[in-house]
């Protein structure tokens, strides 16, 4: 059975390489290109804007309109847009995929609120190379203790609005986690001026934003003598788009409730 999918922010960066990787893939079709409503490119066929031809989908506005011809709503755009998009999937019981970044832990909650009616994929960073990283950094952080200093140093394009990235936070979280730690308690996100000496239970954050980055991340565990760094470097939004993709195939044999990427990929052994 063919998967039907829904893009929000079909006209940006994004949006454009998921129609192009949902039309690689096989056994799913784009039937819904979203975006907000005062777009000027409303009307446009979402096809042609991505630069692969008419597709005869055209760009709208009105989600709730055609929740009849979509199964899965794929969606990167930014928290607000993204919790107005779940209103409506969840009244109407369709899935969700979201990439979306920066949201605020009261409008977490309003996504684990909406799980107990649809499923949902959420997850900071859909690449699978990001993800078997996160199960490197467990590893990692789970034999070298206590005896490094943690930093995780993020890069991306000039263009992002939130910092750290929320693959950087999530790379925290599961380090944190390994080690019995808070991340809310033992983050320290960047330094200025004396600092004094570092607290070796702390985790360091550093931002970069330049230029076209798609997205650099460095986790370093720094001890006396050596120094381990796990680094993932992507170099096209397509290993997002893909990831998303699959993230989408597989929610369509699963019921309601709240998934990442781990589970998509089955790395939680």
């Amino acid at each position: 059975m063919t998967t039907r999918i829904a893009i929000a922010g079909a006209a940006g960066r994004m949006g454009r390489t998921l129609i192009e990787a949902v039309l690689q893939a096989e056994d799913i079709t784009v039937t819904a290109a979203l975006e907000h409503p005062d777009h000027d490119l409303l009307g446009n066929d979402a096809g042609l804007l991505a630069g692969i031809g008419d597709i005869g989908i055209p760009l709208t506005a009105d989600l709730a309109s055609l929740t009849s011809v979509f199964d899965v709503l794929i969606d990167f755009t930014r928290p607000q847009g993204t919790l107005a998009n779940l209103a409506v999937c969840r009244a109407a019981g369709r899935r969700m995929v979201i990439g979306t970044t920066g949201f605020s832990e009261a409008e977490k909650a309003q996504l684990q609120s909406a799980v107990k009616d649809i499923g949902i994929v959420f997850a900071p960073n859909m690449s699978v190379g990001v993800n078997l990283c996160l199960k490197l950094l467990d590893m990692a952080a789970r034999v070298l203790g206590d005896e490094v200093d943690i930093e995780i140093v993020e890069a991306h394009h000039r263009h992002k609005v939130d910092a750290p990235s929320g693959t950087a936070l999530r790379m925290g979280e599961v380090v944190a986690a390994a080690l019995g730690r808070d991340l809310k308690d033992c983050a320290v996100y960047g330094r200025e001026g004396v600092t004094g000496e570092r607290d070796r239970k702390t985790i360091g954050f550093e931002t970069i934003r330049a230029g076209d980055i798609v997205g650099d991340h460095t986790v370093m565990f720094a001890g006396i003598g050596e120094r381990i760094e796990i680094t993932h470097k992507a170099s096209s939004r397509m290993t997002f788009a893909k990831g998303a993709v699959r993230a989408a195939g597989w929610l369509m044999q699963r019921g309601a409730g709240l998934y990442d990427m781990q589970d998509v990929l089955d790395l939680r052994g």
